[in-house]
């Protein structure tokens, strides 16, 4: 039997109905704050589907009577970010690689642009910072096919390596054993005198052999020294940097087939303050001259 105190709380508060093994469920009502942030809440969620898109539809959606939309939102940023870009665009549009390189102001500027196309347009070929793989050139190093000054990176960048525009960089090493300029031995022999001079372990006889083959076949590009020519995009052989691996079997196949890797042409792509932009940050890097 219920106590009297415990029939005093059912009539005070009263109760579902529901009761379980003498159990009953009070009906208490929910307190009033937490009735008010509710009906707020759904008083915000109605103004909300008004003034913003919310409801979709077969053919689009409602636009809201403020016509907001994120695509606005993005475009007025983006306005806003041109608009404090503009006075460094501008000035860099104006001047010289190296007048950017000497405004410290500008240079700031170029290189946190550069840092960003260079992520989206160079790190896909010549890697992250610069580092290069097979085949795509070292750009943090001072080994330079055709020169790692600002005004020469600014250039390549520009016109590109083989590429398409008019005024690309250009070399043509010959095949020498595809074509049949020189016979397998001489080229094993050349190989042999380039491990040399580039400090690896040689055939000494062979790598004699080779010189005299490298003189009259090699030097008047890469030089009688192996130290190469910027200015015909020769690499130079007289260290132990290579693009495409400096072990015999590469020197050799190289050497028999040659290599004419292509670089785009980022000038028809890429408008001239980027194009700067991209030569200061590589420049920066480490490997510029």
């Amino acid at each position: 039997m219920p106590t009297k105190k415990e029939k005093d709380i059912f009539e005070a508060v009263g109760t579902t109905g529901h009761e379980w093994d003498g159990i009953k469920e009070f009906n208490n009502p929910l307190p009033k704050w937490w009735l008010y942030v509710f009906y707020a809440t759904v008083l915000f969620a109605v103004v909300y589907w008004i003034l913003f898109p919310a409801w979709p539809g077969l053919t689009g959606y409602t636009k809201g009577v403020l016509g907001w939309t994120q695509h606005s939102r993005l475009a007025d940023d983006l306005a806003e970010a041109r608009a404090r870009q503009a006075q460094y665009l501008g000035r860099i549009e104006a001047a010289t690689v190296d007048e950017i390189r000497a405004d410290k102001a500008l240079l700031d500027f170029a290189i946190a642009g550069g840092r960003v196309q260079f992520a989206e347009n160079c790190v896909p070929c010549h890697g992250a910072g610069g580092a290069g793989a097979k085949g795509y050139p070292n750009l943090a190093d001072d080994d330079w096919l055709w020169g790692g000054t600002p005004a020469d990176i600014a250039q390549t960048i520009r016109v590109g390596i083989r590429a398409e525009h008019p005024d690309t960089r250009y070399s043509e090493m010959p095949r020498f054993g595809t074509d049949e300029l020189l016979t397998q031995d001489q080229i094993a022999d050349v190989a042999e005198h380039v491990l040399a001079i580039s400090g690896g372990a040689a055939d000494a006889a062979a790598a004699a052999r080779g010189a005299e083959i490298y003189a009259q076949e090699c030097a008047a590009c890469h030089g009688e020294t192996g130290e190469g020519d910027t200015s015909q995009g020769a690499p130079r052989l007289s260290d132990a940097i290579w693009l495409h691996g400096g072990d015999r079997a590469t020197i050799v196949e190289t050497i028999t087939k040659a290599r004419r890797g292509v670089m785009p042409a980022w000038g028809g792509r890429l408008d001239s303050a980027t194009v700067k932009m991209l030569a200061v940050y590589v420049h920066a890097l480490g490997g510029g001259q």
